[in-house]
């Protein structure tokens, strides 16, 4: 099987210390916008790569990629973070807004590409602003009352997370727990001491309270979906593989909305680690033309339905258009 993912070894040496919270690459004033909006207690650095790869796969014009980070988090770790999805949307607008105004492209339309909490507040965001939005993909999400708690969250993550989250593991155990409950591909690949060592260092440096990651937990916890999608065009991602998130979240979230989903067969809760370019070459040719792309992508069935017409193997070249 074709290896879509490079050795984590070149990934880890290719990660800045420092990531940019402007445009990933120099762009025009017609440049699309997107939005990277990553989940519980981790930042703009965690997209690692993929960024890049997002915009090389984008069909046109590169876009100007901006990976702000919720409050708590990153260059926000010093800030209090919301327990309510719904507060956290101002401040993440806020953020965009300044960016936006810093590159002289005030006003665009947003694509929004987010995981799990982050893709909570993408949703949250979509409720009280759609006009802003073009569209979004959101990736291993979950939300009331779709769902019962234990997929919301697996029954096997709730020690590993309190545990960490109240301080009772060392750093680099917590981190080495993390990477086992959200990967499932890259957990086994070399050079993943590199990557943990960065996780480290990273959480060293901008250093997530245990009172934030508490917060964002009830957040996602608490955070109720509307009975319909919200008017933007939107697609789902889900891995097969998710050993946080049960995949029948994205299942049951698609077959309410009646929207697309797409789920890897092997990659776990963090896809962009595990298959990054899949994921770069999804989004970016739904963010190319997300009305064209839905009318090939059949719903995800019902609850009898098999959901094998809607999984695409890791490393597969089947576009959108191919569905």
């Amino acid at each position: 099987m074709r290896r879509s993912m490079m050795d984590l070894s070149e990934m880890a040496s290719r990660w800045p210390e420092r990531v940019s919270a402007g445009a990933s690459v120099a762009v025009s004033g017609t440049a699309p916008v997107c939005v990277l909006l990553r989940g519980l207690g981790r930042d703009a650095r965690h997209w690692g790569d993929f960024p890049a790869r997002l915009s090389r796969a984008w069909s046109g014009e590169r876009p100007l990629l901006l990976k702000p980070d919720l409050p708590g988090n990153g260059r926000a770790h010093l800030q209090t973070c919301a327990s309510r999805v719904e507060d956290m949307v101002e401040p993440l607008r806020e953020q965009v807004r300044a960016q936006l105004g810093a590159a002289g492209l005030g006003g665009r339309p947003l694509h929004l590409l987010a995981m799990s909490l982050g893709a909570m507040v993408a949703i949250a965001w979509a409720q009280r602003h759609p006009g802003e939005l073009a569209g979004m993909v959101l990736i291993n999400t979950s939300v009331r009352p779709l769902n019962p708690f234990w997929q919301r969250l697996r029954p096997r993550a709730w020690p590993v997370l309190l545990r960490s989250q109240l301080g009772l593991m060392a750093l680099p155990e917590r981190e080495a727990a993390i990477l086992a409950l959200t990967s499932r591909i890259a957990a086994d690949s070399p050079g993943v001491k590199a990557l943990l060592d960065d996780w480290v260092g990273w959480q060293q440096a901008w250093p997530v309270r245990h009172s934030n990651a508490l917060r964002q937990l009830l957040a996602a916890a608490r955070f109720h979906a509307p009975e319909q999608a919200p008017p933007v065009p939107l697609l789902l991602l889900a891995g097969a593989g998710d050993r946080l998130v049960d995949p029948a979240c994205s299942r049951r979230l698609a077959r309410t909305w009646q929207v697309p989903l797409l789920e890897h067969a092997q990659a776990g809760h963090d896809l962009p680690l595990d298959d990054p370019d899949w994921v770069a070459h999804q989004a970016s040719l739904f963010f190319s033309r997300p009305a064209a792309s839905c009318q090939f992508v059949s719903p995800c069935p019902g609850p009898q339905g098999r959901v094998a017409p809607l999984v695409i193997g890791k490393g597969s070249d089947r576009a959108l258009s191919d569905g």
